[in-house]
């Protein structure tokens, strides 16, 4: 019945308000982000700022992501949840109040970039958090029959919230500026909090509480490493995510080589956001499970082409459908991943693995920010996308060569066994 029911794991009520919580939480981060990349621009001109924006933000999250890991797989995850919206939430406040005129009208340019910096950093803490509790909580709340079908719910919402978060911040600095799309950020930031409460406790399976956090970070760590499926996965999406991080340079292609303006920018946001839906409607109908490692290879190396497309692209409507496609490939990409690490977490290791994922894939978005900034600086920018995007394609041959057992990777009949158990 799963595998013919594309809605399988969305007739379970509190999984929908699982998604409803993770788009409304999703999109106010990616859309914080992306204001807040605008903002910097704005002031310095200057890539390099850019990229410290994702410096700022990977630093704790990956700093502290395996001793996150432990918390959550010690602690109940709705009440841990709870607590890092609220966090966020403080977050988003203070850059509402540092992107108003009237607070920091004597301030100095620098004091209001120092500023925006630290709230990224603390940002980056609590996100350390946010991953693996979320990773953890949805496999509480469906059965493992039903895992493929609500990983690409789940993913194909966080898809669509990551960039549909974003185009709406192009246009929303156009249309009420700066300030006051901030404003929407802390109103989503509530949205994901209250209807939060509206999913029941769930409880701790691991059966070693009050492990030494050492003895179980190295579990975690040893678990990821031989499980050559996750280990392969995640070092796979990691390098192309990070030499692929062209959208954080897409204030520069709007403002300065499209010179499409604040719309513009909201347009080309939008798109990889067409692609992701589009995505999440195939998937839900086709199962990828079966055949993954060479769907999940497919995938990443139409990525790689549709970021070398945009970047050699002087044509706005040219680059908008490289970034369309852009997001279907990715789209593939993150489902067969989280249908991956899903199948093959243990429930008690679930917070540990979702961190050492993070560590891996989870912060490369920022840490591409940083890359393409850096590159951008040194080379271009345009030289910079099409280097980021050609060495995504090296690494997605590299990988399929020298790890021939990836490209047999197949989970249909692991999905068959827990149907049978079920």
């Amino acid at each position: 019945m799963a595998k013919k029911d594309p809605y399988a794991a969305l007739r379970i009520k509190e999984f929908n308000i699982f998604l409803l919580v993770r788009f409304a939480l999703v999109f106010a981060w990616s859309m914080q982000f992306v204001i807040i990349e605008w903002e910097v621009y704005s002031i310095t001109k200057d890539p390099w700022s850019l990229g410290l924006i994702g410096l700022m933000e990977i630093i704790p999250a990956v700093g502290i992501a395996l001793f996150a890991g432990h918390i959550v797989d010690q602690n109940e995850k709705r009440g841990l949840l709870i607590k890092c919206i609220l966090g966020f939430s403080v977050i988003s406040f203070g850059l509402f109040l540092l992107t108003w005129p009237k607070i920091v009208g004597d301030w100095s340019t620098n004091a209001i970039l120092y500023s925006i910096y630290f709230l990224v950093f603390c940002g980056g803490l609590v996100r350390a958090f946010i991953g693996p509790t979320v990773f953890s909580l949805i496999a509480l709340i469906v059965p493992k029959k039903l895992y493929p079908n609500a990983a690409t719910w789940s993913s194909s919402t966080w898809q669509v919230a990551s960039v549909v978060g974003p185009a709406v911040a192009g246009l929303s600095i156009a249309w009420i500026g700066v300030h006051w799309s901030m404003c929407l950020v802390v109103g989503f930031t509530i949205i994901a909090l209250l209807n939060l409460f509206r999913i029941s406790k769930k409880p701790i399976l691991n059966p070693k509480i009050g492990e030494p956090i050492w003895s179980s970070l190295k579990e975690g760590v040893k678990f990821v490493y031989n499980t050559k499926a996750i280990f392969g996965a995640i070092t796979l999406d990691m390098i192309a995510v990070l030499f692929g991080g062209a959208v954080a340079l897409l204030p520069i292609f709007a403002q300065d080589i499209l010179k499409v303006g604040s719309e513009g920018f909201g347009v080309l946001r939008a798109a990889p956001a067409v692609g992701a839906f589009i995505t999440m409607w195939i998937t839900a109908y086709i199962p990828v499970s079966k055949n993954a490692g060479m769907k999940l290879l497919a995938a990443i190396f139409g990525f790689g082409i549709c970021i070398i497309v945009f970047g050699l692209s002087s044509i706005f409507w040219v680059s908008v459908v490289a970034l369309f496609f852009s997001g279907v490939t990715d789209g593939v990409s993150m489902v067969i991943r989280q249908t991956i690490l899903q199948l093959k977490t243990p429930d008690h290791m679930r917070g540990r693995v979702a961190s050492v994922n993070s560590i891996f894939v989870g912060s490369s978005n920022e840490l591409g920010a940083f890359e393409s900034g850096l590159t951008a600086k040194l080379m271009g920018t345009v030289t910079a996308v099409v280097f980021g995007g050609t060495m995504t394609l090296i690494t997605v041959v590299t990988t399929g060569i020298a790890l021939p057992s990836f490209r047999k990777l197949d989970l249909q009949k692991e999905l068959e066994d827990h149907e049978k158990e079920d």
